[in-house]
């Protein structure tokens, strides 16, 4: 079998009658050339079937067309939906997109860095909930967080998580609940999240009711996560209301609850937080505080080219509105 001859430069170059210079000029545009020599130089790729290195070109002129999204994990349906609606987002703005599940490990969100300073791609929007990671301190590259805060200088967009946690806690309220409890991240985690347990704080001072809040990791798992729930409804056998710092943590709160013959919503309310469309559809009976999930990617997207313009990106926070079920 022949071998097929891989066409280079400098064969371009020979074929046109110029200097490889003037080929590599053409190709990205660069410096004022004579349409004649343009041309010459577009035949000569065409008679010699000549395919650029898009790649190298790309490192030449710094620039890949490819932003990365670093987020814990598509299994959560809040992660899949903005991941998803991001992906959409930059196809039409012409970006290709390169999806990494960090899965709360920080070595690989620290790999997904590299590529950024590497310029093997040109921005990354994260929303892994990994702290401490120094990169982040040291670059001035494009980064745009989502509900995480990462470093002064990087831009986050968030929802209005205060006004969330407020319309939640006054929902359980009106529903006359007496005793209402929470769920959030350790204190300790610097969060966005934390807005939601302010608010739910807030309101019960202002009602004169205790605040009891039960801390649980975004990344244990749910059999850990469901051994928390149970404390609740062991050491609370009173409460009739929880507010859930998102949807994932409320659909196993109410499974939970089955196992002490407490129901919604009959016996409890409970209310969650993120709204994605999948957990809409199968948890009808859950209302939620629904993020703007397509403005969030919208606007992240903006931010993101902003900054690789190198126009300045400030932090955004965006409405919420509450989902009400029928039932709850």
């Amino acid at each position: 079998m022949v071998e097929e001859k891989t066409i280079k430069l400098e064969d371009v170059a020979k074929r046109a009658g110029v200097s490889k210079t003037t080929v590599s000029r053409v190709l990205n545009n660069r410096g004022y050339l004579s349409q004649k020599t343009i041309d010459k130089v577009h035949q000569a790729m065409d008679d010699l079937n000549y395919r650029p290195n898009v790649i190298a070109r790309q490192l030449y002129k710094q620039k890949t067309n490819l932003v990365a999204l670093i987020f814990p994990t598509v299994d959560d349906p809040f992660f899949a939906e903005l991941e998803a609606e991001l992906e959409k987002t930059f196809d039409r703005l012409g970006y290709r997109v390169l999806m990494g599940n960090s899965q709360n490990n920080p070595e690989k969100e620290k790999n997904y860095l590299k590529l950024l300073l590497n310029h093997q791609v040109d921005g990354i929007i994260v929303g892994s909930h990994n702290q401490g990671i120094s990169g982040y301190q040291k670059t001035k590259r494009p980064i745009v967080s989502i509900e995480r805060f990462l470093t002064p200088q990087i831009p986050v967009v968030a929802a209005d998580n205060y006004q969330g946690g407020l319309l939640a806690v006054q929902r359980l309220l009106d529903d006359g609940c007496q005793h209402i409890i929470h769920t959030n991240y350790p204190a300790e985690m610097i969060s966005p999240n934390q807005q939601r347990r302010k608010a739910y704080e807030d309101l019960m001072k202002k009602y004169h009711r205790p605040a009891i809040t039960y801390e649980v990791s975004f990344d244990v798992s749910d059999e850990k996560k469901e051994s928390v729930f149970r404390r609740i409804y062991e050491e609370h056998p009173e409460v009739d209301g929880i507010f859930a710092d998102n949807d994932t943590n409320a659909s196993l709160i109410i499974r939970v609850g089955k196992e002490y013959d407490r129901h919604v919503p009959s016996d409890l309310k409970v209310v969650g937080f993120d709204g994605a469309s999948i957990t809409q559809m199968l948890s009808p009976e859950l209302t939620t505080i629904r993020q703007p999930v397509d403005v969030m990617a919208e606007t992240a997207a903006e931010l993101l080219i902003k900054q690789m313009k190198g126009e300045d990106a400030h932090s955004v926070t965006v409405p919420v509105r509450i989902i009400n079920s029928f039932t709850a």
